[in-house]
Parts: structure tokens; sequence; C-alpha cells
């Protein structure tokens, strides 16, 4: 019987809203980290380091984020593990943006001038401080644009998680949906927040995009 949105189906929606947020937060922050030493390993002079963080990008990259929550939350029951849906997509969406942000980040890594670490070399300076006190901060400039548009991809990747249960905003426009039998509503009330949170973004990477090609 279809009956009227509530302000608790709509404080519902800002629950969801939350948890999005919280996950986004979690997910770019951990793969933020992972993705740091998967850059750093990408353009390691080490084949085998740099062959093993090839892989993992490869393996993130080429198979669906759907499939990896899957094989997070009900593959490692089979070995005796049990997962809650909140570690579980808290987990999986974090290994999917470590894959990506280490890819855009080991970009930004080959495109500073070379000429710049080959003069920390010749000042004697070690692989740590030409990393982390020339080569990083550039890198981390040139690839900003990029990592806050993975950011935005991140934030609306995070609907997948409710096929494990984790109930954010999409699952919770689900449930008032099936409640109130007002799909069209309800889910305009969840884009209307998606596109909230999205789109500030999205015109603040265009606008590092576009101070960064003119060298602003």
């Amino acid at each position: 019987m279809v009956r009227e949105i509530t302000p608790n189906d709509i404080w519902i929606l800002l629950e969801g809203l939350k948890w999005t947020v919280l996950l986004s937060a979690i997910a770019f922050a951990g793969g933020g980290v992972v993705g740091l030493l998967i850059a750093l390993l990408r353009t390691s002079p080490s084949k085998i380091l740099c062959t093993i963080s090839y892989l993992y990008i490869e393996l993130f990259q080429g198979t669906p984020l759907l499939m990896q929550l899957f094989v997070i939350y009900y593959g490692v029951a089979l070995v005796g593990l049990d997962v809650n849906a909140w570690v579980a997509a808290a987990i999986g969406l974090t290994a999917h943006a470590s894959a990506f942000l280490g890819e855009i980040w080991r970009g930004g890594i080959e495109a500073v001038p070379r000429g710049q670490t080959e003069a920390a070399r010749a000042l004697g300076l070690s692989y740590r401080h030409r990393m982390f006190d020339i080569v990083l901060p550039q890198a981390f400039r040139i690839s900003l644009p990029a990592t806050v548009g993975f950011l935005v991809g991140l934030i609306k990747g995070t609907s997948l998680v409710a096929i494990v249960g984790f109930t954010e905003l999409t699952r919770a426009g689900q449930i008032i949906s099936n409640n109130t039998f007002q799909p069209l509503i309800v889910f305009g009330l969840v884009g209307a927040m998606y596109f909230a949170l999205c789109w500030p973004l999205s015109v603040l990477s265009g606008h590092l995009e576009k101070r960064m090609s003119t060298g602003a």
C-alpha cells in the first residue's frame, strides 16, 4: 500500500548518507596508505617488487568491485573467518581504492622530471629523502585532479556494498522504497544526496585540472 514519506524516512536516508561518507573516508584513507606503498613498489628498481605491485593493480582493476566484495564477504568464511558486512565493505573498498590510487600516483611519480632525481642523487641524498622530500610532493600535486576525480567514483561505488547487507545510502533508499512503494520519489532523494556529495568534488577536480594545464 502506498504511503507518504515521513520525516522518519528522511532521517533514515540521512543515516545512510552518514555511513556512505564514513565508508568513503575510511576506504580513501586506507587506500591512500596502501596505494602509496603500491606506487613506490611500481617505481622501484627491483623487478620482483615492481611485478608484484603490477599484478596487484591488475587484479583489482581488472575485476568488478562487486565480485571483490562477494569474495571478501563470502569467500573468507571458507577458511573459517567470520567477517561482518561493515568489515567486508571497508576491506573491499580499501583494496579497490589502493589499486587505483597506486596507479594514479605511480603516473605522478614518473611525471616528475628525471633530472631532479638525478640531481638529488648527485647531492648524496638517500632514497627516502629523494622520494619524500623531492619527488612525492610534486607527484601528489600532479596527481591531485585525478585523485579527487577518483574519490567521486569511490563515493558512488559505495552503493555496491548494499549487496553484502551493509546499510548505506542506497540500501536505506531500497528499504524506504519497499515500505512506501514510491521508488521514484525515494530514489530521486537518494540521487540528490549523491549529487550533493559528488558535484562539488567534480567541480574541484575540473578546477584543479585547468590550473595544472595552465601551470598556475
